[in-house]
Order: structure tokens, then C-alpha cells, then sequence
């Protein structure tokens, strides 16, 4: 049996995931305590519950401390059993979940008299660490919206369930931040900038008159090319290290012309042995 454990940080999008998992045809079940995920791992066996191996459960920071602790040990032998788990954890820097709690007005979990939002919130990441060492795949939700979330979960676990692995290549801005769930990220600002060229200032790294600049520069053909001689290396120790999914990153400095160029460059050359590849752009969404 396939099962997708969701967690992460209140406010992050754990429900949003969940329930686009569940429009398209997953058995989901929100809140479960970790103690009874072996047990319902065993109900759905033994009832065949769930046709095609959908199942989704949501786990949050209200399980009991012991309990959490004891996740990765739960994990272990629920796949000594032959149940596969994919773990998705969902996570936000700490202004952004301020402001979504400010503008829900919904009260967070673990917050109360005693113990103010800030703090609750910094409870909930030492809770959910055990989860959060244990993720296949880390999303941070920092600058994704409700319909990019959905976007990005069906392509990384709904539609490609039966995939054994995943490859995300996204480019961002550095003036913006750095992704915090991305696994590696390369720097692309020391190439030739479109920008300063007045007529490709305002178009992006998908049109054909800055994909024409950046292919006559050597420079920018030599970081590609030591790119994709690397991550050709690379990926396939990854694969064959059990990892599910991998995050990329490749950023210039607003993330328009020089970072999207070189992720969609290598998106095409990759697919060939990455199988599964999840195209972002940050800065274009």
C-alpha cells in the first residue's frame, strides 16, 4: 500500500493539500494521531478500503510530544510491513505565518494565554522536527499562493503517484530570498544580464530574444553545460539512495531572465533520465 503522510506548520497549507489530494480521488483522513497510523495502515489492508492505493493522511503539532518523537520509528516499520510512505511537510518563514494568522483571525493550536502566537509557533517547529528530518519533500509556502500550492502538489504526488521519483527545478530571485526547502541551489548572477539591455528589460528568460542573448554568451553556455555534467552525475546517486523527490534551485537577481533560461534549458535535458520533472518559475507565478 502507497501512503502520503501530510504535516508541516499551522497555517502553511496542510489543509490545501490534503484536500487536493482528495479531489482527485485520494482516501484522505485529516488529523491522525501518529500512534494509529500502523493501525490504519492495517484497516485499509485488510478491508481494502481504498481502490488504486490512495491514501492521504494529515498529521499536526496536537499529536502528543512522545508521540512525535516516535515518528521516524512508526515510519520504520510501517515499510517493514510494505507500506511505501511518502512524507510531505509544509512550512512558512514566521512573517508570513503571522500575517496569515492576522488576516484568518483563526487561533493557532498550541497558542493560548500563556504562550503568545511568536512562541506557539516556534513550539510547533521543534514539535514537528522529527517529521520535518523524515520529509521526502519540503515545500515552503512562503510565497506560494492557494492555486500554485494546489499546482505543485498534484505534480509532485496526485497525477504522478506511481512515480518513483521526482525532480523540482525552479528558479527564483535572490533580492526575494532564497527557497528554504530547495536541496541545492546554484547562482546564476555572475552571467551576462539581459536586463541592461533596454529591449529585453521587461521580457523574461521564456521569450525567444532573451533565450537568443544568453545562448550567444560562452559564459552562460559553460555554466549549463558544468550544470547539467553535474546534476547528470548526481541525480542517479540520489535515485538510487531511495530519495523520492529533489528540490533544485537556480536564482539570478530578480529572477526573470537568467535563472528561468537555465531551469527550462535543463528541464529538457534531464527528463530523459529524472523521469518525473515539476517546472516553477517563483518570480513569474
Amino acid at each position: 500500500m502507497n501512503m502520503t503522510i501530510i504535516s508541516g506548520l499551522s497555517g502553511s497549507g496542510k489543509t490545501i493539500a490534503l484536500h487536493t489530494l482528495e479531489d482527485i480521488g485520494f482516501y484522505c483522513i485529516d488529523n491522525l494521531p501518529v500512534g494509529l497510523l500502523d493501525g490504519f495502515a492495517s484497516e485499509v489492508r485488510d478491508q481494502r478500503l481504498v481502490s488504486g492505493n490512495k491514501v492521504a493522511v494529515s498529521i499536526d503539532a496536537r499529536n502528543r510530544p512522545e508521540q512525535l518523537n516516535r515518528f521516524p520509528e512508526i515510519i520504520a516499520e510501517l515499510k517493514s510491513k510494505g507500506t511505501t510512505c511518502k512524507i510531505l511537510f509544509l512550512q512558512a518563514d514566521d512573517p508570513t505565518l503571522l500575517k496569515r494568522f492576522s488576516e484568518t483571525r483563526r487561533k493557532h493550536p498550541l497558542s493560548g494565554i500563556d504562550l503568545p502566537l511568536t512562541d506557539a509557533i516556534h513550539e510547533e517547529r521543534k514539535l514537528l522536527a522529527p517529521i520535518a528530518a523524515n520529509a521526502d519533500l519540503l515545500i515552503d509556502t512562503s510565497h506560494t499562493n492557494l492555486h500554485q500550492l494546489r499546482d505543485l502538489v498534484r505534480e509532485c504526488i496526485g497525477e504522478d503517484d506511481d512515480a518513483e521519483f521526482s525532480l523540482l527545478l525552479r528558479s527564483f530571485g535572490y533580492k526575494h530570498g532564497i527557497p528554504a526547502d530547495a536541496d541545492l541551489v546554484f547562482d546564476a548572477r555572475c552571467l551576462p544580464n539581459p536586463h541592461w539591455q533596454a529591449n529585453l528589460r521587461n521580457l523574461t528568460g521564456l521569450d525567444k530574444d532573451v533565450i537568443m542573448f544568453l545562448e550567444r554568451e560562452t559564459m552562460v553556455q559553460e555554466l549549463y553545460n558544468h550544470l547539467e555534467q553535474f546534476l547528470s552525475t548526481w541525480i542517479p546517486r540520489f535515485k538510487a539512495d531511495n530519495r523520492s523527490y529533489l528540490s533544485i534551485a537556480i536564482g539570478c537577481t530578480g529572477g526573470q531572465h537568467r535563472s528561468v533560461y537555465l531551469v527550462n534549458k535543463l528541464a529538457t535535458s534531464l527528463g530523459k533520465q529524472a523521469g518525473d520533472v515539476v517546472v516553477r518559475h517563483r518570480e513569474l507565478e
